[in-house]
């Protein structure tokens, strides 16, 4: 279900879960309705303290994002969907204040920043048209 952590990352492994999680919902890699391993299943792929993993539950549960079902385990919630919507826009929101960040560190002006971001999006745009 997930990819992996990074122990020395200075981003703590709760909030490295929580992350791709997120992620893979936005993504649409899970869907509503989609069952996770439990607390325990989880922790052991990961090789983490199972009260991580139930920290990492509990607090998606609260953000909606989950729902868990007595008895049967935890799911991503019905509305999830919408919630992924608004995560996309946080995600690349994130991450162009990350480029915009570098690119201000590097001296590139906000015309020519705007203008390759322009020219990649184009770019991709042209190259999914032409697959078959």
């Amino acid at each position: 279900m997930l990819n992996s952590i990074n122990p020395k990352s200075a981003v703590p492994i709760y909030r490295q879960i929580m992350d791709q999680i997120r992620r893979r919902v936005a993504a649409g890699l899970l869907v509503p309705g989609e069952r996770l391993p439990s607390v325990r299943e989880l922790a052991g792929q990961l090789l983490i303290n199972p009260n991580t993993a139930a920290r990492v539950y509990r607090d998606l549960e609260r953000e909606g994002l989950l729902e868990t079902r007595r008895g049967e385990g935890t799911y991503i919630a019905a509305d999830a969907t919408a919630l992924a919507r608004s995560e996309r826009s946080r995600l690349l929101r994130e991450r162009l204040e990350e480029v915009a960040g570098e690119a201000r560190s590097f001296g590139i002006s906000d015309e020519v920043a705007l203008r390759l971001f322009r020219d990649i999006l184009l770019a991709l745009h042209s190259s999914r048209k032409d697959r078959p």
